[in-house]
């Protein structure tokens, strides 16, 4: 049994390597701190409108609290307005 987990887990290993799964530390930081400047850029009052306007929804409430304001209006409502 033990052999057949290890054989799994090489097998699914190999596959995310060859399919090119991970991403290089640099990209993943870049990628990071783009997410992060869109949030940034707005002000308290503006996010605060956004954080009213998707507590109104209980769906964008849930993804607001796992995902970020910014994420979830734009899922639920497109792209933010100011």
């Amino acid at each position: 049994m033990k052999s057949l987990t290890l054989l799994i887990l090489c097998c699914m290993m190999t596959a995310s390597l060859s399919a090119g799964v991970f991403v290089k530390r640099e990209e993943a930081s870049t990628l990071v701190r783009q997410k992060r400047a869109g949030a940034a850029d707005l002000s308290l009052a503006q996010l605060e409108s956004l954080r009213e306007v998707c507590e109104a929804n209980l769906a964008c409430e849930h993804m607001m609290d796992t995902s970020g304001i910014i994420a979830a209006y734009t899922a639920y409502y497109g792209p933010v307005p100011f």
